[in-house]
């Protein structure tokens, strides 16, 4: 592949910007900062735009296979790398869910013929496959981690089993990443209600998926992991409560427990149902104002240490259903960067701190190899972004296969000019080079 030189750009990096040159050669990043000559390079004008690490989204559902209705790897890797995301790491409940060794590597296969982006893809856990689940041990440099659904999900992934959790705790190797909400809470909630109310509707949903639900199951899996110094990284903090259960006395390299917080849980609150309904309508459930300000402060005093998606596309009409039956997900990867350029520019984030959430953190926390950061010799995995042209979301620019957003009407104050994934342009000008695939990911794991 040709070389590439970023002339003249503002690299957001580890902490701090620099303005200079990057030169790109051979899939990786060469050199960094001054001003760089290359002969026979490609030059690319970076004046007045930023050079950002990819993101990358430790938790989307990209639905294939056996959903593919509502979306499949290839058009959520499209949307993710418009928005500036240049790997993600895929939820096994899936139609059949990844129980197996088998059904895991073939979503691996899938994406290595389809997905513009890097990725991974979590093993999932059972009541009944735990044998298969620690099969992943001897995978441990090339899977993300392994998911247990503590919570209901779909098909058989509930784990409710005190035995499976206590063995998948006690010998797995790898990270085990966890959907936290306690069953026996939300259902005992969900016929309080229905025993005074006729009709429920979304305004209910953070009652019935509430704190406690959320605290109860988190501070379980916090229990398991201590018992073992398990390895555990809790998906989607979404409630105060929650945030005793975390630490940042520790560099995050060095933290067992690790936690991820959602754009949707920043963003919206539990008075946004009026407007948006089932649109907002996700597990854990979106809560009340006090929740979304205790967040922000964990996010910034590193409690909390990755800003991710849960990216979980349904079609619309499977969202305009009743409420009890209408699906729990939103479709967020392509505008997750954007949206926390709008909080940069409302004062609430520095640009560094954003890279380090969405970039450097979920490189450290999965130990992912070359990746994460702009230095000599890793992948040349960046987003360009134009920090003073706005965009608004609107069905044209949507590239999710459900067509459709939350945040649709919202107008960003940044655009993604371009996403280069291995050194190759993916994204650029509103257009994807669907042509161009992403790398399997690895992990440096002993």
């Amino acid at each position: 592949m040709a070389s590439v030189i970023i002339k003249n750009t503002k690299i957001v990096n580890e902490g701090r910007t620099i303005e200079g040159d990057l030169l790109i050669k051979n899939h990786r990043i060469e050199r960094i900062g001054g001003i760089i000559d290359h002969p026979n390079a490609n030059e690319i004008n970076g004046e007045g735009k930023y050079i950002l690490p990819g993101v990358i989204d430790d938790q989307v559902h990209f639905r294939e296979p056996g959903l593919t209705h509502k979306a499949n790897i290839h058009t959520e890797s499209c949307a993710a790398v418009a928005g500036g995301t240049t790997s993600f790491m895929e939820m096994p409940n899936t139609k059949p869910a990844a129980l197996t060794q088998e059904l895991l590597e073939e979503k691996y296969t899938i994406a290595s013929n389809s997905s513009p982006a890097n990725f991974s893809f979590f093993m999932g856990t059972s009541n009944e496959n735990t044998e298969e689940v620690l099969r992943t041990n001897e995978k441990k440099d090339r899977v993300c981690g392994v998911k247990i659904f503590m919570g209901s999900s779909t098909g058989n992934m509930l784990v409710d089993n005190i035995l499976t959790l206590d063995k998948v705790f006690k010998e797995s190797e790898l990270l085990i990443a966890t959907h936290c909400e306690d069953e026996r809470i939300i259902k005992a909630n969900l016929e309080k209600l229905k025993s005074n109310k006729l009709v429920l509707t979304t305004e209910d949903h953070p009652v019935i998926r509430n704190v406690d639900a959320c605290f109860e199951s988190s501070f379980f899996a916090v229990q398991l992991a201590k018992k073992y110094n398990t390895r555990l990284h809790i998906l989607h903090i979404s409630t105060a409560k929650e945030l005793q259960l975390f630490s940042n006395m520790l560099p995050l390299s060095e933290k067992r427990i690790t936690s991820e917080v959602c754009v949707h849980h920043l963003h919206f609150t539990a008075d946004d149902y009026e407007r948006l309904g089932n649109k907002i309508k996700c597990n854990p459930a979106i809560k009340s104002p006090e929740n979304k300000t205790a967040l922000w402060e964990a996010l910034l005093d590193d409690r909390l240490d990755i800003i991710a998606t849960d990216h979980a596309p349904h079609t619309i009409q499977e969202k305009e259903e009743a409420y009890e039956h209408a699906h729990a997900g939103l479709p967020l990867v392509q505008h997750s960067l954007q949206l926390m350029l709008y909080y940069h520019q409302q004062g609430k984030i520095s640009i560094e701190k954003i890279v380090e959430k969405m970039a450097h953190a979920p490189a450290i926390c999965f130990q992912i190899a070359e990746r994460g950061f702009i230095r000599e010799n890793y992948f040349a995995d960046l987003v360009m972004i134009d920090i003073n042209k706005k965009q608004t979301i609107s069905k044209d620019n949507i590239l999710y296969k459900c067509g459709w957003s939350p945040l649709e009407g919202f107008t960003m104050p940044a655009t993604i000019e371009k996403t280069f994934v291995n050194g190759d342009i993916v994204y650029e000008n509103g257009k994807v080079n669907a042509d161009k695939r992403g790398m399997r990911l690895h992990f440096n794991r002993n």
